[in-house]
């Protein structure tokens, strides 16, 4: 039976992520996941389409403490409780077409994070109890919560397609890619590859009782995926790799021909529950695509 296999919650959007064996669920998606983003003057969102080095910061979690860590930097560290930036002043951030009121964490995160891209930037964190809500017209009846994720609470990928678009890239002499250059918050390991497109939904059974998530989108894919995460950049030898070889089978129709690969998801039911790996997974298929 299908089960979970990974869990990897970002919590600054577009840094690396933290591998978790159990993280509870919250009404915006994994506990802390794209809490914190970084923007520029103009209060835009700063990610690795244009700054790829943000995959060398590496986030943990350190008792009551974010601890992010960065080659040639100092470590710094932000209160995991939002109650420490009472007080801060309120940002106007954006996320693609969302603004959002965000608040300011502060003149050392705004120096640690604007010496180490080289520019000025700072780094903010979601407003408590603001809602910004998932696209309805892909959540349909259901006001989906989420922080600062591009558009939906959680990104789901079937092990077995990356093991698949591994194989094509191995046909092609192209080394294999791990999985976090896809960045999904949960990997499922027991599926055949890509029967994330044709789920409906998927049910675990956690401790505190069933957790219903929904698949919503599929999950359209900038350059992102070439950037070698470990490197914060691409790697030299194949610098349009893996988009060259999805491009030749991963052009989605109901995306108007984008390439796609995972699929985004919405939470049902099993708020305050905890997902950890190992737990078994059903999903249901959809049949009317």
């Amino acid at each position: 039976m299908p089960s979970i296999s990974q869990l990897n919650v970002y919590p600054i959007k577009s840094c690396a992520a933290i591998a978790r064996d159990a993280v509870r669920l919250t009404h915006y998606g994994l506990e802390y996941d794209r809490n914190w983003m970084v923007i520029d003057a103009r209060g835009r969102f700063i990610s690795q389409r244009t700054h790829a080095r943000l995959a060398l910061v590496q986030p943990a979690f350190e008792g009551d403490a974010l601890a992010v860590r960065a080659p040639g930097m100092d470590t710094l560290r932000l209160a995991l409780d939002a109650a420490a930036l009472e007080g801060a002043p309120v940002v106007a951030a954006s996320v693609w077409g969302d603004t959002v009121p965000a608040l300011d964490a502060g003149q050392e995160a705004e120096r640690w994070f604007s010496d180490f891209l080289g520019e000025p930037v700072r780094l903010v964190r979601f407003e408590p109890g603001y809602e910004r809500t998932a696209s309805r017209d892909w959540t349909g009846e259901v006001a989906a919560n989420v922080y600062f994720a591009d558009g939906f609470p959680l990104l789901v990928i079937g092990q077995a397609s990356l093991d698949d678009l591994n194989a094509r890239l191995a046909s092609k002499g192209v080394d294999p890619i791990p999985m976090n250059r896809f960045r999904p918050n949960l990997v499922i390991e027991g599926m055949p590859a890509y029967e994330e497109d044709y789920t409906e939904s998927l049910s675990i059974a956690a401790a505190s009782g069933q957790i219903a998530l929904r698949i919503v989108k599929p999950c359209t894919r900038c350059p992102i995926p070439t950037i070698d995460q470990a490197r914060g950049m691409p790697d030299p030898r194949w610098p349009t790799e893996p988009t060259d070889t999805l491009s030749a089978y991963r052009a989605d129709s109901r995306m108007d021909g984008a390439l796609t690969f995972g699929q985004n998801a919405i939470i049902l039911a099993g708020v305050g529950g905890t997902l950890e790996v190992g737990q078994t997974v059903d999903a249901e298929l959809r049949f009317d695509a």
